[in-house]
């Protein structure tokens, strides 16, 4: 029987998914493995029924460039419990399985590593290598390497904003967008800098207070008026979603907006439109201050996880690829593999990069950074105290819109 590798992919689409997967299967094929690629992500491995198929060449051929991924994606993360009754060690042994790759992110990764031990304690050696996805970058690779799938979904989410940006010009209104990032703001960011977005808002500003709704909301209005002032009636506000994630949960039912709450009296924030709620909040400021502004909300998300990657990420993924397969054949297990600006392999160790409680801390936008400090400076439009004077004619305490007054910077 010829040795086998099997791939499952865990965790939420990203562009890219496909080349990496196919791009595996291409090397391996070519260097005469079988290739199996798992469908349901680590719910087959606990699955007396699991979903496989083999990857053929022409298949792998077909579907490497697309968007999406061919491999059916899952959340599912084992407990102890499917452990130690459900793993399928024989869907390893029949095959002859010698390597996992899976591809994902920090839970996806934290989980492969938890397999390997698992396996190596039954006395079954295969190998393990992580290749690391997520579209909010939000991985830690050395020298600010991005995570496949972000430029892609960078690129279409500052399409979106630009097309967004030209119909706010158009009809004179302020469209506010959220932006996918639970952890960083590292989308966030990106769109708002590509679409000259006059303010952007994301968690890692909050480096020096709290996060508050009413400062997110201040921050918006600071920037909306700084434009009233130029005389430009309007503008484009990008919004991290991991702002709100990151609020009191308490903050946030005591604004009145209606949205679900769970066993705990925690507002479902995963199930509402962060746009929706930050214009809701907005519309509330205004009025209570008088302002005469129109916005409408834009909700930047599931549109940009599954296009056709660009050629940056075709390129980088059947790189990461190609690293997979020298990272085995070097013996490495337990690894992410990581490609350096020369298109060279390493492997990043999972031990080495877990915390304490077993997960990856996420890479969070350096907000002291030249490129975040200088588009605040140089991009961002808001209050400052050079302002006061004409801010007075739309607010009667213009000091409490002052952008650097409110992120205490």
């Amino acid at each position: 029987m010829k040795d086998s590798i099997i791939i499952l992919c865990g965790g939420g689409p990203a562009p890219g998914m496909n080349a990496v997967v196919m791009s595996v299967a291409k090397t391996f094929l070519c260097n005469g493995f079988r290739v199996i690629g798992l469908h349901g992500g680590y719910s087959g491995l606990f699955s007396t029924n699991p979903r496989y198929e083999d990857l053929d060449f022409l298949r792998a051929d077909y579907y490497f460039n697309r968007g999406g991924s061919y491999l059916e994606m899952s959340r599912f993360k084992p407990t102890q419990e499917d452990f130690d009754k459900n793993f399928n060690l024989n869907l390893f042994k029949d095959n002859n399985i010698k390597l996992l790759v899976t591809v994902g992110g920090d839970d996806t990764a934290s989980t492969a590593n938890r397999i390997a031990k698992f396996l190596e304690e039954k006395k079954y050696p295969i190998k393990n290598i992580h290749v690391p996805k997520t579209i909010d970058n939000d991985l830690p690779l050395p020298n600010n390497t991005p995570t496949f799938g972000f430029n892609s979904a960078k690129n279409e989410g500052a399409h979106i904003a630009s097309t967004v940006y030209e119909d706010a010009r158009t009809s004179g209104n302020w469209l506010l967008i959220s932006a996918m990032g639970r952890s960083a703001g590292h989308l966030a960011l990106g769109i708002g800098e590509a679409s000259h977005c006059p303010m952007t808002i994301i968690p890692e500003m909050f480096n020096k207070t709290k996060i508050a709704l009413d400062k997110i909301v201040k921050l918006a209005i600071s920037a909306i008026i700084k434009r009233k002032i130029m005389g430009i009636r309007y503008g484009t506000v990008v919004v991290a979603e991991g702002v709100f994630h990151d609020l009191d949960p308490e903050e946030i039912k005591a604004t009145g907006v209606h949205m679900s709450y769970d066993e705990h009296g925690h507002p479902e924030l995963g199930k509402i439109s962060k746009a929706v709620l930050f214009n809701d909040l907005l519309e509330q400021e205004f009025k209570k201050t008088g302002l005469k502004v129109k916005t409408r909300p834009v909700e930047i998300g599931y549109d940009v996880r599954c296009q056709d990657p660009i050629a940056y990420d075709l390129t980088y993924c059947t790189e990461l690829a190609m690293g997979v397969y020298e990272l085995y054949t070097k013996g490495e297990t337990g690894c992410m593999v990581y490609v350096d600006q020369e298109g060279y392999s390493h492997p990043l160790y999972l031990k080495d990069l877990q915390g304490a409680d077993g997960k990856i801390p996420p890479r969070r936008v350096n907000i002291n950074g030249g490129t975040a400090q200088n588009y605040f400076i140089h991009i961002c439009q808001f209050i400052t105290p050079n302002d006061y004077e004409a801010a007075k004619k739309y607010v009667p305490n213009p000091e409490d819109y002052d952008f650097m007054k409110i992120l205490n910077w």
